[in-house]
């Protein structure tokens, strides 16, 4: 009996499934909407004046969990820009082939020079095209739409670090009992 009533309820789920609309779409000549926050691939910045962003300090290396990001620091010189002499970064990789999405990288960038863009990079059959180079980094800046956020946004929505309630602040803010 219970086969026969699985069975049922089996075939309704397809029939009322293959009556449906389907929801794929034709996709070289038609394309679906992303999401707004819809992030996939990376981009490096450069700012209004020509300058790269990147500082080369490493910050993004060492939060990366997957350790994806490889950054060669450049000798200090000076900014095309300011005059001042500041650190730039030589050699920028990340390899997608490991990278998770997880968005510290950009988090923790002190310049917002690393931000994620809203298209991925292009399908391949070898995994030496999913290295993103400082070069193909530089070109998605152009060539690619920024996601929403960059670090500073996204730092601005956690919570400062360091303000967590001690003992006698958790004691105060909890609702008093009533005797």
């Amino acid at each position: 009996m219970s086969y026969l009533l699985g069975t049922c309820r089996a075939l309704a789920t397809t029939l009322a499934n293959a009556l449906q609309k389907p929801t794929t779409v034709e996709f070289p000549f038609e394309r679906r909407t992303r999401a707004e926050r819809y992030r996939a691939g990376f981009a490096l910045l450069h700012d209004e004046h020509g300058d790269e962003l990147c500082i080369g300090c490493l910050a993004c290396e060492r939060i990366c969990p997957s350790r994806v990001i490889q950054v060669k620091q450049a000798p200090k010189r000076e900014s095309k820009v300011t005059g001042k002499k500041r650190g730039y970064a030589e050699d920028f990789t990340i390899d997608l082939t490991g990278c998770m999405g997880c968005e510290l990288c950009v988090q923790v960038c002190p310049t917002d020079a690393l931000v994620m863009t809203r298209e991925p990079e292009t399908p391949s059959f070898c995994r030496e095209d999913l290295v993103v180079t400082m070069d193909r980094l530089y070109a998605n800046e152009k060539n690619k739409p920024a996601a929403w956020a960059n670090g500073t946004k996204l730092m601005a929505m956690q919570e400062p670090a360091g303000q967590a309630k001690g003992p006698q602040e958790a004691k105060e803010a909890s609702p008093k009992e009533a005797s």
